[in-house]
């Protein structure tokens, strides 16, 4: 099977020590990918839940060990920590494993407009003034997942796809949406101030970009509910990728293109 080529890949939000985690998701997207750089937006392990309880499966080093793989091979990794891996906030610019960990950063992209780089978890006035009560909103967030869980069960044996209803249930109150529109203000300001033509986070698990008046605001989501990462292609562009509904038409897509570049070297050298 044919990869798929990026210039950069930002993940985020993934969970390592959580139950609800997709990590045979995301294992199967980065081994279907390739890319000169790989962000970790922050939230990639979970300290909070471990703290409460030990969770981790052998799926969990699988990860741990291809993204270390990657670094050794040449990709640029680097580690922005969020909230839920905060502890690796006190190892500012250091490299653990060949991962360059960096309280935020500045990407430059191939069409040359600059990219602020950072979990976001600072715009959070819950999570920034009231830990608490950012830890009892974590409960009752779990709590949501176990029931999306077997909700999916029953949809698996029903014949039914993936469908997220933690995620239908944010986006339909109204308290999320505009505690979502915002963040995404907050965040695009700080962008403006620093003078970068973009913005790229994680930490509130909406998958986005947008443009607030010539500030481009991108979320790359999260692979506990949605399965979600941002890429950069060659040329600068960026594009989210929906992986759980997307990876079999992109691979498909990578596979045809691969035969029919083939099919025309054979050609022009016949």
């Amino acid at each position: 099977m044919h990869a798929l080529t990026y210039r950069s890949i930002w993940i985020s939000d993934v969970h390592l020590g959580a139950r609800d985690a997709k990590i045979e998701f995301l294992l199967d997207f980065l081994r279907h990918t390739e890319s000169e750089h790989l962000y970790l937006v922050g939230d990639i392990i979970d300290f909070w839940k471990l703290r409460s309880g030990w969770y981790w499966p052998a799926v969990n080093n699988e990860l741990v060990r291809l993204v270390m793989k990657k670094a050794r091979h040449g990709t640029r990794v680097v580690y922005v920590p969020g909230n839920h891996d905060e502890l690796l906030r006190d190892y500012p610019d250091t490299y653990l494993g060949g991962i360059h960990v960096a309280l935020e950063a500045v990407h430059d992209l191939a069409d040359g407009r600059r990219f602020l780089v950072l979990h976001g978890d600072e715009f959070d006035c819950v999570v920034m003034n009231s830990a608490w009560l950012a830890r009892g909103g974590s409960h009752l967030y779990d709590f949501t997942l176990r029931l999306n869980r077997w909700f999916n069960v029953l949809r698996r044996k029903l014949g039914f796809p993936y469908w997220s209803l933690s995620a239908y249930l944010k986006h339909r109150v109204k308290q999320a949406v505009n505690y979502i529109g915002s963040f995404e203000d907050a965040v695009v300001k700080a962008a403006r101030q620093r003078g970068v033509e973009g913005v790229i986070c994680g930490h509130i698990h909406h998958a986005a970009i947008s443009d607030f008046a010539g500030v481009v605001y991108c979320n790359t989501g999260d692979w506990v509910e949605s399965c979600t990462a941002l890429a950069e292609e060659s040329d600068g562009t960026l594009k989210l990728i929906h992986w759980a509904d997307e990876s079999a038409t992109l691979l498909d897509e990578r596979a045809l293109h691969a035969h029919s570049d083939h099919i025309g070297r054979l050609a022009a050298a016949g």
